[in-house]
């Protein structure tokens, strides 16, 4: 029986480019990025606690949007941590 012929294979490989490992974040990103998580959430349950009258008085329902914005900003901050 005829043997078949071999196959020549080129002997370069194609290049491929390799990405830069994603940089881990620093070392204080976690901390502050879960106290404001946590600072937010306590604000809000006290301006509930005390109707609006604290932390800051006389601001009313805003220390709600001040507690709800130190939430989200701990929440963003997840987005980039690495």
């Amino acid at each position: 029986m005829p043997e078949s012929r071999k196959r020549k294979k080129t002997a370069t490989t194609p290049h491929v480019k390799r990405e830069a490992a994603p940089v881990p974040s620093p070392k204080w990103w976690a901390p502050t990025l879960s106290t404001l998580m946590v600072v937010g959430l306590v604000w809000v349950v006290l301006t509930y606690l005390f109707r609006g009258d604290l932390p800051i008085p006389g601001i009313g329902n805003w220390n709600l949007a001040i507690g709800f914005g130190l939430i989200m900003a701990g929440f963003l901050m997840t987005m980039r941590w690495r």
